[in-house]
């Protein structure tokens, strides 16, 4: 018969502690591998508000335009001249309202241009409510794009269609650019048009 040997009471409780040293270790990885997981989905979560709430401004900017384009349509005769001085539909907003010497709302507008004036007024207080940090330009455009394809705010103020181009601050992932508060607040304007739309097709004759 095979005698066991023993083994000591102090090599023993030895092993013992080896042994919860590495579960204690494993737990600790575990935990550090979790939090890693944790941190992953809260930034998917956020990066998926973030473009649910631009997927929101976009579609608020789109029927906007198209409302103005509606506008413009009943007041289609005043809406084709091509001179901003005659027709007070062709605007660029960066926050300031136009005047509007009538309150189509009060009483009735006896002509073209004020309802013109104050149709542009209450669209623009519309799209500034909707849109943070708006900029609006609409004018006559044959190039609303340049060569590369890319939106540009700069219009030809010619052509027989008249576009509505529109921007908003938006979040940035460039916070440390030198000189830009805004991108410290994880915020920017809109350098370049985020929507650009036609409202008026057709001769301008």
């Amino acid at each position: 018969m095979k005698v066991r040997p023993t083994v000591p009471l102090a090599r023993r409780r030895l092993n013992v502690r080896l042994h919860e040293g590495f579960t204690l270790l494993e737990v600790l990885v575990a935990i550090v591998i979790l939090s890693f997981g944790v941190l992953g989905v809260v930034g998917l979560q956020a990066a998926a508000l973030q473009a649910n709430k631009e997927a929101r401004y976009q579609s608020a900017a789109v029927r906007l335009g198209r409302e103005l384009g509606d506008l413009m349509r009943g007041n289609k005769d005043l809406a084709i001249q091509t001179d901003s001085a005659n027709n007070p539909y062709l605007v660029e907003f960066d926050g300031t309202l136009p005047t509007s010497s009538a309150d189509c709302y009060a009483a009735a507008c006896i002509s073209r241009t004020a309802v013109a004036q104050f149709n542009i007024r209450e669209w623009l207080n519309r799209v500034s409510l909707e849109l943070p940090g708006a900029r609006v330009v609409v004018c006559f455009d044959q190039t609303p794009y340049t060569g590369a394809g890319v939106p540009q705010w700069d219009c030809t103020g010619n052509g027989g269609v008249a576009v509505v181009k529109m921007g908003w601050t938006r979040a940035s992932t460039n916070r440390g650019a030198a000189g830009s508060a805004s991108n410290a607040a994880g915020l920017e304007r809109a350098i370049n048009p985020t929507v650009v739309l036609p409202l008026i097709a057709g001769s301008v004759e």
